[in-house]
């Protein structure tokens, strides 16, 4: 049997200063399915950007590893960047550019050819239906669509799995409603997805299955119903907090 898409083996990160030592991640292990999503569900500082950074590459786990599409993160850091799209809390996108513009040059960036670029553009502008976007600047887009018009960045190069940090931060109902829309399109097109929140309704609502962090550790991995089962309670965030025990939550 195959190795899922998405593997985290004992992750661990340890930031060290002159006078302290912080474990920011303490032995994380989870997969992620093909077609899945599956999310990391914890408040702020709970290790949940820092995870899906050593997912991404971005930072090097201290010990453990992670294996996205078969590459080791540590060894064949350019393999996993060419097989994963990466949505960080700021969207990254430039004001000046048209939707189009914006997609085409992430085209670029991720050394597409010219005719694959624009092949893919109109395919997720349909996807998304973006067409009435693609030729405004993105400084005139609001909140949700500047999010949107993200997420769609992260496909132009057509990514088998997405790492995806608070995709809906800072948004409002009706533009988070639109972002968690999109990602199921994602997961309709078979993708391999992490989203990281601290929103319970967005953790119950779009995540297939879900882990539960807190200071850094792993407390419990299932589907909502699983957990719910497990720990008790009327909804996700009661079970979130029988998970987590009688550590200070304050």
């Amino acid at each position: 049997m195959s190795e899922p898409p998405v593997v985290a083996d004992g992750l661990t990160k340890v930031f060290r200063t002159r006078r302290r030592e912080v474990r920011a991640v303490d032995s994380v292990s989870f997969s992620c399915n093909a077609g899945e999503i599956f999310g990391l569900l914890g408040p702020n500082g709970a290790g949940k950007t820092t995870t899906l950074r050593m997912l991404a590459t971005i930072l090097t786990p201290t010990a453990g590893r992670a294996m996205i599409a078969g590459f080791d993160t540590r060894t064949d850091p350019e393999r996993v960047r060419e097989r994963i799209g990466f949505l960080a809390t700021e969207t990254g996108l430039y004001d000046r550019f048209t939707a189009r513009e914006t997609l085409r040059f992430f085209g670029r960036i991720n050394g597409m050819a010219e005719e694959r670029i624009e092949g893919e553009i109109e395919r997720i502008l349909d996807l998304l239906s973006l067409e009435k976007l693609a030729d405004r600047r993105v400084g005139t887009f609001s909140t949700g669509e500047r999010q949107k018009l993200s997420l769609a960045r992260s496909i132009i190069h057509d990514p088998p799995v997405l790492i995806l940090d608070e995709p809906t931060f800072g948004l409002d109902v009706m533009a988070a409603r639109t972002v968690v829309q999109t990602i199921r399109l994602f997961r309709e097109e078979k993708r391999t997805i992490v989203v990281s929140t601290h929103i319970m309704t967005v953790a119950e609502k779009l995540c297939d299955r879900i882990g539960i962090l807190y200071r850094g550790r792993l407390h419990a991995l299932g589907t909502t119903a699983e957990l719910l089962d497990r720990f008790g309670g009327q909804d996700l965030e009661e079970a979130f907090f029988a998970a987590v025990g009688t550590e200070e939550t304050a």
